[in-house]
This record gives C-alpha cells, sequence and structure tokens, in this order.
C-alpha cells in the first residue's frame, strides 16, 4: 500500500475515533441533562403550587355568603339564607343579619352552604407514596407498644393527599398511626396549615389499639397461606392482649405514684417513663381509645376488655358492628363504620350487607359516623360513601350528619365543628347541589375562615394535558 493510502487510512481512522469520543461525552453528560430537565420540570410545578402547598396562612378575612340554602345539620335548614364568617368564625347564620363594614361578599344563589366534613379513619400526611418509596410511609414505630408516638409529628402539611382531600369538601381528618399492638396517639387535624402545628385542632385526640384477632391462617416465609391450629391461635391472642392490658396497669400505677409525689415531695420520685406517662391521660378516661376491630367477637373483646381498664371504647372498622347494635347501644359506645363500599365478607353474604349496615345501626341507636378508612388516597370520596348508605335506607339527613356532625361528637369537638352555628369554627363548603351526590362540585371551601383555592394535584394535571392531542 502507498504512504498516500496508509495516511487516508490513518485519517479515517482518527477521524472515527474522535466521532465516537463525542458520542461518549454526549452519553456521559445524557444523565446530567434528564436530571436539569427534571430539577427545572420539579421547580417550575413547585412555583405553580406554591399557593396551594407550600405558601403561607392566607388571611382569615371577612366574608359574607349571600342568598344560600343553609343546611345547618344541627337545626333546620335555612332557605335565602346569609352566613358571616369573621376572625376564623362562624358569626351569624339566618335570613337578616347584620353585615360587618368590609366584607367580602359572595352571592351563593342555587348554591347551597354546608359544614365541612370530617373522616375519622384515614392516615392523610403520614403516606405519600404507599409502595415504593419507603420514605413517604410514616405510619407506624418498631415494636408492638408505642403510645409515646404521635402522628402529630409525622404530619407533613405539604403531602398531595392534603389538597385533593380538602378540593373535595373534606375539612379536617382524624390522622391514625396502623402498627403493633398499641399504635399510637391519633391527631385530629384540620386539612390546612404550613406545619403540622398549624393543622392541629387536637394534636393528640386518641390512642389507636389493633385489638389482636384470632386467625387460623398464617403466612410463611414465601406468602403461602398455612392453617394453624386454633388453639393456638387464641393463645397467640391471649398474651398480645396481656401485653396491653400490663401496659395499661403500669401506667396506672404510674401515674397513682406521679400524683403522690405531687401531693407529698418527701415521697420518692418515679424516674420519667414516656411510655406510661403517654398512657396516663386514657387510663383515667380523659380521652377515647380508638380499637380497630370488624369481627363481631373482635369487638365485643374489645369493649369487655375497655371496661375492665374503665377506657372509652370507640370502634373503628365495625364490619359486624349492626350485628350486635344492641350491644352498642346499650354500653354507648360509639362505631367510626369504614366498610360502607367494601365488598361483602363472606361468600353468602347479601350484596347489600356493608351498603345497608350504617342504616341498621341508627335504627338501632348505636351512635356512628361514616369513614372512608382510607390512609389517603380515597378520603376524597368521603360523601360518596354516606351517599351509598342514604341510597340504602340511611335518611339523608342522617347521612349528611354522619359525615359532618356525628364525626365531631365522637371525638368531642361538637362545640366548635360539624355545624353550621354562631360561634364555630369556620370550616364551610359551598356546592352547587347535593352534597352526596357525586355530581356535585364545590364552589367555595373555608378553612377556619380561611378562603382557599381549589386547586390541587388533580387539578394542576387536568390543565396540564387537557388540550393535548
Amino acid at each position: 500500500m502507498s504512504k498516500a493510502g496508509t495516511f487516508n487510512d490513518k485519517e479515517k481512522r482518527g477521524r472515527a475515533n474522535a466521532e465516537a469520543q463525542r458520542s461518549v461525552g454526549t452519553m456521559k453528560s445524557f444523565p446530567l441533562i434528564i436530571a436539569l430537565c427534571l430539577f427545572t420540570s420539579l421547580h417550575a410545578a413547585a412555583q405553580t403550587s406554591a399557593t396551594a402547598q407550600q405558601g403561607v396562612l392566607a388571611p382569615q378575612g371577612t366574608y359574607v355568603i349571600r342568598n344560600a340554602r343553609v343546611v345547618t345539620v344541627s337545626g333546620p335548614e335555612i332557605e335565602n339564607g346569609t352566613v358571616v364568617v369573621r376572625g376564623g368564625k362562624i358569626e351569624a347564620v339566618g335570613t337578616n343579619v347584620a353585615v360587618p363594614a368590609g366584607a367580602e361578599e359572595i352571592d351563593a344563589r342555587g348554591l347551597i352552604v354546608y359544614p365541612g366534613m370530617i373522616d375519622l379513619g384515614t392516615s392523610v400526611g403520614l403516606v405519600e407514596i404507599s409502595s415504593g418509596a419507603p420514605g413517604g410511609v410514616d405510619t407506624s414505630e418498631v415494636g408492638d407498644i408505642n403510645p409515646n408516638a404521635q402522628a402529630i409529628t409525622a404530619v407533613n402539611p405539604h403531602s398531595a393527599y392534603v389538597n385533593v382531600t380538602r378540593a373535595g369538601g373534606v375539612t379536617s381528618v382524624g390522622s391514625l398511626p396502623l402498627g403493633g399492638l398499641i399504635a399510637g396517639q391519633a391527631a385530629f387535624i384540620n386539612l390546612d396549615g404550613t406545619t403540622s402545628d398549624e393543622m392541629a385542632v387536637v394534636p393528640r385526640s386518641a390512642l389507636v389499639i389493633n385489638y389482636p384477632r384470632v386467625s387460623v391462617t398464617s403466612l410463611d416465609a414465601f406468602f403461602n397461606p398455612q392453617e394453624r391450629n386454633i388453639n393456638e391461635a387464641v393463645t397467640t391472642r391471649d398474651r398480645q392482649l396481656e401485653q396491653v392490658r400490663k401496659a395499661f396497669r403500669d401506667a396506672e400505677a404510674y401515674g397513682r405514684a406521679q400524683d403522690a409525689h405531687a401531693r407529698d415531695a418527701s415521697l420518692p420520685r418515679l424516674d420519667r417513663d414516656i411510655v406510661l406517662a403517654s398512657l396516663v391521660p386514657y387510663v383515667r378516661g380523659e380521652r377515647p381509645v380508638i380499637f380497630r376491630a370488624n369481627r363481631e367477637s373482635e369487638i365485643r373483646g374489645a369493649i369487655r376488655f375497655a371496661e375492665e381498664l374503665r377506657l372509652r371504647p370507640v370502634i373503628l372498622g365495625g364490619g359486624e358492628a349492626w350485628k350486635i347494635a344492641a350491644f352498642l347501644r346499650e354500653k354507648n359506645v360509639p362505631v367510626i363504620l369504614t366498610t360502607t363500599l367494601d365488598l361483602p365478607a363472606r361468600e353468602d353474604d347479601p350484596y347489600d350487607t356493608n351498603y345497608t349496615a350504617a342504616a341498621k345501626l341508627q335504627q338501632a341507636g348505636v351512635r356512628f359516623c361514616i369513614s372512608t378508612g382510607s390512609a389517603g388516597q380515597f378520603v376524597r370520596n368521603l360523601p360518596l360513601y354516606a351517599g351509598m348508605a342514604a341510597a340504602f335506607d340511611l335518611p339523608r339527613d342522617e347521612a349528611v350528619k354522619s359525615i359532618t356532625l356525628y364525626p365531631a361528637e365522637i371525638m368531642g369537638v361538637a362545640n366548635s365543628l360539624g355545624s353550621v352555628e354562631p360561634g364555630k369554627t369556620a370550616n364551610l363548603v359551598v356546592t352547587d347541589g347535593d352534597l352526596l351526590d357525586a355530581r356535585t362540585r364545590v364552589r367555595y371551601l373555608f378553612i377556619a375562615g380561611r378562603r382557599l383555592p381549589l386547586t390541587s394535584r388533580h387539578t394542576e394535571l387536568y390543565e396540564q394535558f387537557k388540550d393535548r392531542r
């Protein structure tokens, strides 16, 4: 081969190597380009939703809602009524009320004013991405006995579920821990605030106990169902109950010892025990204890256990509570019903077993409220749960109360929430139709007297993609 040919070959190889190096350089920088694009898009999204999710609290303005039908819940409905909101409270309700000077007026002709809805059986703020992102789930602590675990410390006020839920008219929720036997203390919160403290209505509203059940089915290491002896299952249940019983007995003794030292400083003072100290208000009946229980036997067991220890029980779940409605009424134990839209638990149950459960409790005189029982994603559907119960014999006014006034009464906050009355906190929902109708839209929303935008991750995605071909 000639020298000229050799040079040309070398030149071609050099050019090829240069092209390859440029390609490699481009590939190496590709992840950086993607990261920069992702950061830019996330930053833009954050800027778009800053008011709704990361901004400061809106001011508590003065508002007058005119010409509306007002569903007070605690009293008769008011046609062509007026609601005055000032200083975070409902100042006046009626057809002829004094209007403060400078109030912002809302013409609600053809609209309906309801109290904000309340869901007591959620984990809103504690769960963001339930699968695939462990950092987005903060519902439980290590171990079985964790009364010192407080949900309020883990509530994320910037959770996407907060805006999505309240845009549907749910203004307050009970956010409950999940794991172990004594899961921890629930937080009753409003769905507005830049910190968990700003959201808190009752930061330690109830103790949550997962009442142990007798199960003859267990899962092995490969998640294959295995049958086990009924006696073994009962022994396991009893051992777990004894753990909980001992914790309460120890807390009772701990509280008495602390009180004795407070009365007489010469007596020895016990070292502070945060676990036992957390249980003292519940041992003394100062706050309710929520028992997760669905089966008839579990509900009876939980109530008897509470009687033994002089606790204030509330049943959460209550799938078979209707079967022992007379017993619940006799014991005056309220039920947070979470199974309204569940499938029947047994093959031979009627299809409407769960749809009619709320009506059966109401007819028996049992105190109850309806909850989605959702960690977060379905809490926005709370009015549909009550609507289904209303379609299956629960009177419509009772269905509305089951998601407004009744949960407030169960949690002991009915003096400030749950109905449209002067002096109560201004948690209000203004709709263009029946609250329990799936076609109804929320037009205005107030939490603690603040008018909030009806924007959420759902509305942002809708705006982003509605014109896409």
